[in-house]
């Protein structure tokens, strides 16, 4: 069995590396890899899967805290390491490799062929969806459609054909193993491999099922309801369990994990929890202040502008942001003022503007008369 490789090389990262460049790596490899870009392609489908497992354990802090410890072994909850014994597995898997796959001397340990027929988690799944920005501030429950292997209806997963049931193998006694003697340097040592009749599996089906082929599961198109909690963003991850693949020989099935997408709003920019809006007004309403309705995700708001606001004024109406996915706290909506500069102009418009310019003097613009004024001192 082909060793795995690191995760952080599977994402093209050094570890060690942050949340953001996980993200930011998972979101480019996976879009790059998807099976509905790559149709039929069994080595973009296998790379996919590898991203997606790296991906599983990089982004859960501490899952990411075991593997940075311990590698594979502290993420595999059938290993040593992952269960607080980290290093034994190591080092049966290395005898293993050097006396034929497994090594019995010390209380029958084994290689491959031990867990061959061992239950094993289904694969997980990775799917994108994308929804618009206020279904992400609120919230909303979604159906999917995804194609995937699931259950055999007709054999229930067993692999065999209704009425009969797979046997155990008369070759390994249903163990799924084949023990052998061998003498080495150091020794009589008893070597395990899988048992060639049953491949490992410990049984024999005689009668497969015609329509999975014997395997327990087949592709199907089936239906998912997805709950988007509120406050979700770009690149978010929405686990789903137990909706991945078929698990094997027992094992629980994969997980599911919806990678969002969030189109942006004709109104609002989004940074982090906040809101920011860039709202025009005249300059009569700048100098002299006004009143104005601002709209935020959920209703309107009466703001007063003082008289003398200038261009860029940031003000700050709190908690009308959006909801933190991981509480209930909400951002705050910054607004920021732009004076806008009438245009087309009809001459009855433009002899208001200039009298008006007239009568405001350069003493009435403190910014203006400054810099007149330093001019003049530049000058002299």
């Amino acid at each position: 069995m082909a060793e795995k490789r690191d995760y952080y090389e599977v994402l093209g990262l050094k570890k060690g590396a942050s949340d953001d460049e996980i993200k930011k790596a998972f979101r480019k490899l996976a879009m790059k890899y998807h099976p509905d870009k790559n149709a039929g392609d069994k080595e973009a489908e296998e790379r996919f899967k590898e991203i997606n497992e790296a991906y599983a354990v990089l982004s859960d802090p501490e899952q990411k805290s075991k593997y940075d410890q311990f590698g594979h072994a502290g993420v595999d909850p059938n290993s040593f390491a992952g269960q607080g014994f980290g290093g034994f597995e190591d080092i049966f898997d290395i005898f293993g490799s050097a006396f034929g796959g497994g090594f019995g001397g010390f209380g029958g340990f084994g290689g491959q062929a031990r867990r061959s027929n061992a239950p094993r988690k289904g694969n997980d799944i990775q799917k994108s969806m994308t929804i618009d920005f206020t279904e992400a501030a609120f919230g909303v429950k979604k159906q999917i459609k995804l194609t995937k292997y699931v259950k055999c209806k007709t054999c229930g997963g067993t692999g065999a054909a209704p009425g009969t049931s797979k046997k155990s193998c008369p070759n390994c006694g249903g163990t799924g193993e084949i023990r052998t003697q061998q003498r080495t340097p150091l020794g009589m040592f008893q070597s395990v491999s899988p048992c060639p009749d049953c491949n490992g599996t410990g049984e024999i089906n005689e009668s497969p099922c015609h329509d999975c082929g014997g395997t327990g599961r087949v592709r199907d198109t089936v239906k998912i309801t997805v709950n988007i909690p509120a406050g979700v963003d770009n690149d978010s991850v929405i686990p789903i369990r137990g909706q991945g693949e078929p698990g094997i020989n027992g094992g629980p099935d994969g997980d599911l994990y919806i990678v969002i997408n969030v189109r942006p709003h004709k109104l609002f920019e989004r940074k982090g929890q906040d809101l920011w809006l860039e709202f025009p007004i005249s300059f009569d309403q700048a100098a002299l202040g006004d009143e104005i309705i601002v709209p935020t995700l959920e209703d309107k708001v009466a703001y007063k502008v003082p008289a003398g606001t200038q261009p860029g004024t940031v003000f700050r109406l709190k908690g009308k942001g959006i909801k933190n996915v991981r509480g209930n706290r909400k951002g705050d909506l910054y607004v920021k003022v732009s004076l806008e500069v009438p245009t087309k102009l009809n001459s009855k418009q433009k002899k208001a503007v200039k009298a008006m310019g007239e009568a405001v003097t350069d003493e009435c613009y403190q910014k203006k008369s400054g810099f007149l004024k330093s001019i003049r001192e530049f000058f002299s």
